[in-house]
């Protein structure tokens, strides 16, 4: 964890209190200056010697009380104009000096950035963590489980957040904390402690533990391909400190609950049928809370948070409670001290324009959604086709909500670079049909590199060695100069010219034999392009105020 020096000589002093520029709603109070007349004295302002009125009435000069009181005040603005400046720098410069950076990505391999679309915009992408950190009193006394105080943070809540180019929606899909998947290779910015990758069954929540935040970004991108922009975590204390800032986010339950169970375990969280404003301590346990909600896992957990969070930006976007300054700059501090975000973000004028930049969403253009899933044992993994169809929807920007301007396809083009006889085109063929739930077909690039031969590719040869998972089968080339040859391989086996990659990561031209081909002679053709969210997703609008969490009967009271 990284926290910025304080540079400038003024910010070395105090923390200015909010009575220092007028945050404290009270009355200034004047002082007369030593060694002047009440009245003001002197001589009168330039431009007006030697020039006085005909006819009498007093002359230019106004009476002196009045010109008195106009000097008072205009000294007293300036002193109070200059003062509040030089209060709201220190003041900013405290707030920066307090907001925590850390790397953005540990990974080696980063996802490659969106095109900007004609306008010359593109798509922005946070993901949010929420840490069960418990490295302090306020955290253990939070989260509890005294016997992990001082462990690894895990990160419990993980959802990426997507603005669209145009800033005409946005887009939110959380991932369970159980979800089955591999972790990449990180390494620890702080003490260069490297972390290699691991396998294919890691849980999700424990990337946090392997570097940092960054880890949790280099995963994401691993899995879904989605290049991510910034990161943003909090903790427990700091979704206390928040909530209690805000002054409260309206949640609604079907029956009274009570998250405890006869053993102890659950959130505690205690709340009345209907609608209630939750804030603090209150708000976390929602945020917690499992056992209770109908269904008693983390998916039920996730579609409690989504409903906080269409609650929580409704209520920032309508101001309803955020209405003095002094609320504003305990909002401001809360969020400050609870934040740890990338050095992409920080700074408060960073903060700031983001903030500006979501508020060009409308509420009703918002959608939460879960990545879909499959149960594996008591966890779960990313569900073949539907969770891939959520991540391609997200990469190209297409709205979750069904809103959006349909794309025109553009035909496929053909390589400038002719393609050799088949003879002569070296193939190495890849085993790629290892899933989350299944094991890879045994021999299955064997199997495809002798079809490869019976069509005249003499020089295709399997890659016995490499047992990699790839939903689709796809052809990769490392350079231009080989493209017309992947290309030709690709049109020989029937596959569109989409499923030809260039990538760093092969020497040569490549098949990678993908889940989607786990047998016959022939891959299957890939299905019409369809720009739904897939119903497993469970999308929810941000919109919906009559959304209300199922109650477990088991937890009413």
């Amino acid at each position: 964890m990284r926290q910025k020096s304080v540079r400038e000589e003024g910010a070395r002093q105090r923390t200015p209190h909010a009575s220092d520029h007028g945050w404290d709603e009270g009355e200034p109070k004047g002082e007369e200056r030593p060694g002047e007349p009440p009245d003001g004295g002197g001589e009168p302002p330039r431009g007006s010697r030697h020039r006085h009125r005909r006819g009498g009435g007093g002359g230019g000069r106004p009476p002196r009380r009045k010109r008195g009181v106009l000097r008072w005040s205009a000294t007293v603005l300036a002193v109070l104009i200059i003062g509040t400046a030089g209060a709201g720098y220190l003041y900013y410069q405290h707030l920066n000096n307090s907001l925590q950076t850390d790397d953005l990505n540990l990974g080696e391999d980063r996802a490659p950035a969106p095109t900007p679309n004609a306008a010359g915009q593109t798509p922005m992408n946070i993901l949010l963590i929420g840490s069960d950190a418990r490295d302090s009193k306020a955290n253990q006394k939070l989260g509890g489980a005294k016997e992990t105080f001082g462990a690894p943070p895990l990160a419990d809540v993980q959802m990426l957040l997507h603005v669209s180019a145009d800033r005409s929606n946005m887009s939110v899909v959380s991932m369970p904390r159980d979800t089955l998947l591999t972790v990449p290779k990180c390494t620890d910015p702080d003490d260069g402690k490297v972390y290699p990758q691991t396998g294919p069954k890691f849980m999700t929540n424990e990337s946090l533990s392997r570097g940092g935040p960054g880890c949790t970004v280099a995963t994401w991108e691993k899995l879904t391909k989605i290049h991510i922009d910034h990161f943003m975590m909090v903790d427990f204390a700091g979704v206390v400190s928040m909530a209690d800032a805000i002054g409260g986010v309206p949640v609604c339950v079907d029956k009274n609950i009570h998250s405890r169970t006869s053993a102890g375990k659950g959130s505690g969280l205690k709340l009345k049928k209907g609608t209630t404003e939750i804030e603090g301590k209150q708000a976390l346990q929602w945020l917690r809370t499992r056992y209770g909600f109908e269904g008693g896992t983390d998916i039920s957990r996730a579609k409690a948070q989504h409903m906080y969070m269409n609650a929580l930006v409704r209520k920032l976007r309508e101001n309803t409670s955020l209405t003095s300054p002094n609320q504003l700059r305990k909002l401001a501090e809360h969020a400050v001290d609870a934040l740890k975000v990338d050095d992409g973000l920080g700074s408060i004028k960073k903060l700031y324009d983001l903030g500006n930049e979501l508020k060009k969403v409308p509420a009703e253009r918002t959608t939460m959604t879960t990545m879909p899933f499959d149960f594996a044992g008591e966890r779960v993994v990313p569900k073949p086709g539907d969770a891939e169809q959520l991540f391609r929807l997200v990469r190209d920007d297409i709205p979750l909500d069904g809103k959006g301007k349909k794309k025109k396809s553009t035909p496929e083009k053909l390589s400038d670079d002719p393609a050799a006889a088949d003879d002569k085109i070296a193939i190495q063929v890849q085993n790629g049909t290892r899933t989350d739930a299944l094991a890879p077909v045994p021999g299955r690039a064997s199997t495809v590199a002798q079809l490869l031969a019976g069509k005249g590719f003499a020089k295709a040869a399997p890659d016995t060695t490499a047992s990699l998972a790839e939903g689709r089968t796809v052809v990769r080339f490392p350079s231009v100069d080989l493209e017309g040859d992947a290309q030709r391989v690709a049109k020989s086996l029937g596959l569109p010219l989409s499923s030809v990659k260039k990538s760093t990561d092969v020497s040569g031209v490549t098949l990678v034999v993908g889940a989607d081909w786990r047998e016959g002679d022939v891959p299957p053709k890939p299905k019409k392009k369809d720009d739904k969210t897939p119903d497993s997703a469970d999308a929810l609008s941000g919109s919906d105020k009559k959304a209300c969490m199922k109650v477990d009967p088991n937890y009413t009271w």
